[in-house]
């Protein structure tokens, strides 16, 4: 029996960690990966035994992109039927912290996986790109939308214009990524802030990210006044007594999300 394209373990309590498995093809996202990725991110955020989760792929590879022999042959009609959007809609909707660990190519659609994360740990020898346009397409998983919003216009329009692969550092340098680690250290540098994040308080955690994500295509007063309902809502829950509680007492806060 063929192994599985996407694998999920959980390697730690209240941790999830999604492994894209095609060795052999560097990881390309065909439609069986992108149709599974979607069903297990939209599982896993609904779980509530699930804090944080990681997205992985091998040393080699995080993604390196569409796979472009099953894409090939395909016409329009093809790829409005497919409506591949909804597939990345389904991971950029996750409520859960998502941390992508990446090493190795992050191409194409692996780079913009990587971009619906809420943050990326790249090993040193990691390389990203948009290089679509060497193939006489365009990016189609956010590679114009998230990559601008990300570095600015200019760095943007460079990435995606020439198609030119660009390293790890210069990556964290342009605020694509979160932190450098050597390559042998992305994973378990990914695990270890997955744990630490779902020590903390599930809804608080939860709407930090669902603000920031809502704010900031929103004009600053909004965002402010989303913020200012957020906190607000923190007041009615037992993770905000608890936090307190175990501030002034000096002692490990036991979070519940309730």
């Amino acid at each position: 029996m063929a192994a599985s394209v996407v694998v999920v373990e959980r390697p730690a309590e209240s941790v999830a960690l999604i492994r894209i498995n095609r060795p052999e093809a560097r990881n390309a996202l065909n439609m069986e990966v992108r149709k599974l990725l979607a069903q297990h991110m939209t599982e896993l955020g609904n779980d509530n035994a699930v804090r944080c989760i990681v997205l992985t792929g091998n040393d080699k590879s995080f993604a390196a992109g569409a796979d472009i022999k099953e894409m090939s042959g395909v016409g329009t009609v093809d790829m409005i039927l497919r409506d591949s959007l909804k597939l990345w809609r389904a991971l950029a909707a996750c409520p859960k912290p998502v941390i992508a660990a990446v090493n190795g190519f992050a191409l194409g659609g692996g780079c913009e996986i990587a971009m619906t994360c809420d943050i990326i740990i790249a090993g040193e020898s990691a390389r990203f790109g948009q290089p679509e346009v060497k193939i006489g397409i365009t990016p189609g998983g956010g590679g114009t939308q998230r990559l601008t919003r990300a570095v600015g216009k200019y760095k943007a329009m460079k990435i995606c214009l020439t198609g030119e692969l660009f390293g790890a550092k210069e990556a964290f340098d342009m605020g694509l990524v979160s932190e450098v680690v050597p390559d042998a250290e992305v994973e378990k540098r990914a695990l270890e802030m997955a744990q630490q994040i779902a020590a903390l308080a599930p809804l608080a955690v939860q709407q930090i990210k669902e603000v920031i994500l809502a704010g900031q295509d929103a004009s600053l007063e909004t965002g402010l006044r989303l913020e200012a309902k957020a906190i607000q809502l923190m007041f009615s829950t037992h993770d905000q007594k608890e936090g307190m509680a175990a501030f002034i007492e000096k002692r490990k806060p036991q979070f519940l999300g309730k």
